[in-house]
């Protein structure tokens, strides 16, 4: 049978269902990755669950977004993470370490093999050819437990590269390409595979970027085929054992298809307040900047870093530019800084952090106010630096290098005018530095966890009702993120454990007083538009909604990991089935659903509800289990009621 990369991968870990789109499909989960802003609030699932240990073949705990101890509760929960991991079998990569996709595709990524990852950027692993998804963290406790995955299954949408790319041009300007024909919602429902003769002239931390950021066009993952560029990066971290060759079946068949001729891709940037809104980086050329900064979760590694150390060497930065770099690991720094290029930051006036997601999450690096910021980032919602009105442009390195010499948006092409580009090659064997990594042993089973006073126990959650009469708490439009629901930065996050403390953040850029007003509705309705949810895979945009009384959310359309992360704490996921209705309802509406109990147990798809004297049918698109999930008011629940049994 002939059959494209991804249907291979698939196929060879499928456990449940058939591989057709849009059927739910059970994945068998090789690797786990969790993140400190929601591997704590997983790890309390995983231990709620009552298990000795992981069964996942390798679990790994990465400390990257908290990384500002202002006070104890960061430290107490990098603490717990530790004693946790310890405990229960999982690698610990210890604060300063690196950002997670880095370091796991440094150490541990195999090609061929699925990762499940409580972070959407899970999905960079397409840089050694891995199945990277991102999911909610009760998802990934699950497959730390033995497990299924369950998701749709993808379509697949074949992208065919050609040609070189041209000097000053690179990996991030191919993402930002695909997001300009394609915007945030492109990917919807969606594998993207990249394959044709363009793939071997990409690097494996090129594909990283263009794995990693796929997540912006809202597909469910992106992959690479394994090549010779992909055992050369293996070989070079002294692991070519794990290495295999892995390409699509000639002639064989996909979904959807494009090309792209990287010989034609140009320097592109995606404008404030979207990854979705590119434009060329000549159209808005001459803009004043005054930040710029290279690294955290993409474009972080030693290519991305040492291109732009050679671009500024000998120079300085503009004196109205804040230089910084966030390298992607601490073996990134350690091999910039064998290659001379750490020197060369210093003495252009770079502030060099340490290695973490730091400004990307909003943990520091926040621009003034009315300020410029050009970032390798992968996100630029608003208010998600930590400015409100925020003006935060996406770019590659050779763009962000550009502008801080220059002290405006800049081509990168004209620098050509001035130096020949720095073509960096990979080193034949990078410096390797496993020290910051605790792997699990026999010995530290029988570890104690600590648990600082932050760390609060889980919520519990009633099963759904047999009827719900329920207030509109909030309408929102289109395109909203997690970051809207549910905000990231130095303020929120470290109360990622206290469920209680994190709701009171729930909506809080559109009104700081919704959660008062949500409690005082008793159960609540909220309504969006298109796209609802996109962005960041923190289950917390569902789990303090639900805390706060939210029993339904009715929106035109879902992005995937939200809608997951609420049947996974018993929020229905309801859309439209005619999107006009959306424009007939209005905050304090009451919504009536009568029966509805009886119609989940039923299966019932359409589902009608009351406003006064007019009633209008919404659609319930879930499978069957997350149908018995949301009947006994979340995952967790059903769970706990299943090993009962």
């Amino acid at each position: 049978m002939i059959q494209n990369l991804t249907q291979k991968i698939l196929a060879a870990h499928l456990v449940e269902g058939k591989l057709e789109p849009g059927t739910e499909i059970g994945i068998r989960i090789d690797h786990t990755l969790l993140q400190d802003a929601t591997g704590t609030m997983a790890m309390l699932e995983f231990e709620a669950l009552g298990l000795p240990k992981v069964k996942a073949g390798l679990a790994a705990q990465y400390v990257d977004h908290n990384l500002l101890e202002t006070d104890n509760k960061n430290a107490d929960d990098h603490k717990y993470l530790q004693t946790a991991c310890a405990r229960y079998g999982l690698h610990f990569s210890r604060p300063g370490n690196g950002v997670s996709h880095q370091v796991h595709m440094e150490r541990f990524g195999r090609p061929g093999f699925t990762l499940l990852g409580a972070d959407s950027h899970s999905t960079g692993a397409a840089g050694v050819s891995m199945l990277g998804i991102g999911a909610g963290g009760l998802d990934v406790a699950l497959a730390m437990a033995g497990y299924p995955y369950y998701l749709p299954c993808p379509k697949v949408f074949g992208v065919k590269l050609v040609g070189q790319l041209p000097d000053w041009v690179s990996a991030k300007d191919v993402i930002l390409e695909m997001l300009r024909r394609y915007d945030v919602k492109g990917g919807l429902g969606k594998i993207i595979e990249y394959y044709g003769p363009g793939v071997a002239t990409l690097s494996a931390t090129d594909r990283e970027t263009i794995g990693n950021m796929g997540a912006e066009l809202g597909a469910t993952t992106t992959l690479f085929p394994s090549d010779e560029r992909t055992r050369r990066y293996l070989e070079s971290q002294g692991r070519v054992d794990v290495w295999v060759e892995l390409a699509a079946d000639p002639g064989c068949s996909y979904d959807e298809h494009a090309e792209i001729d990287l010989t034609k891709v140009e320097p592109l940037i995606a404008c404030p307040t979207s990854p979705g809104n590119v434009k060329r980086v000549q159209e808005v050329a001459g803009i004043k900047v005054d930040q710029t900064i290279t690294g955290s979760s993409v474009n972080s590694s030693f290519r991305d870093l040492l291109v732009v150390a050679r671009i500024v060497k000998g120079r300085h930065s503009h004196p109205d530019v804040s230089f910084h770099i966030n390298p992607g690991s601490r073996q990134v720094l350690e091999n910039i800084a064998d290659a001379g290029g750490v020197m060369d930051l210093l003495l252009a006036g770079a502030r060099i952090h340490q290695s973490g997601c730091l400004g990307c999450i909003g943990m520091g690096q926040a621009p003034g106010t009315g300020q410029v910021s050009l970032r390798t980032f992968p996100r630029n919602f608003p208010g998600r630096s930590g400015t409100k009105d925020d003006q935060v442009y996406l770019c590659s390195p050779e763009t962000a290098a550009a502008a801080t010499l220059k002290g405006v948006i800049t081509d990168p092409r004209e620098l050509g005018k001035e130096m020949d580009y720095p073509r960096i090659v990979d080193p034949e064997k990078y410096l390797v530095d496993e020290s910051s990594i605790i792997f699990p042993s026999p010995e530290l089973a029988t570890t104690e966890v600590v648990r600082g006073p932050n760390i609060k126990p889980l919520p519990h959650f009633e099963p759904l009702p047999e009827s719900l009469s329920l207030k509109v708490a909030i309408k929102v439009g289109d395109n909203v993120s997690t970051d809207t629901i549910m905000p990231a930065g130095n303020k929120v996050l470290p109360l990622r454990s206290n469920i209680d403390a994190i709701s009171e953040f729930v909506f809080y850029q559109l009104n700081p007083d919704f959660h008062r007003e949500c409690r005082a509705l008793g159960d609540a309705i909220v309504i969006g538009g298109d796209n609802y949810g996109q962005g960041s895979s923190r289950e917390h945009a569902a789990l303090a909604p639900r805390y706060l009384g939210v029993r339904i959310k009715l929106v035109k359309s879902f992005a995937r990991i939200h809608k997951a992360n609420l049947c996974n704490f018993g929020i229905l996921p309801l859309t439209f089935k005619d999107g006009r209705d959306y424009d007939t309802i209005q905050p304090g509406d009451v919504l009536d659903f009568s029966e509805l109990r009886q119609l989940l147990k039923a299966g019932a798809v359409e589902i009608p509800l009351r406003i006064g004297k007019r009633v209008i049918t919404a659609l319930l698109d879930v499978s069957d289990h997350q149908r018995r999930h949301l009947l006994a008011g979340g995952t967790l629940n059903f769970i706990r009621n299943s090993l009962a049994r």
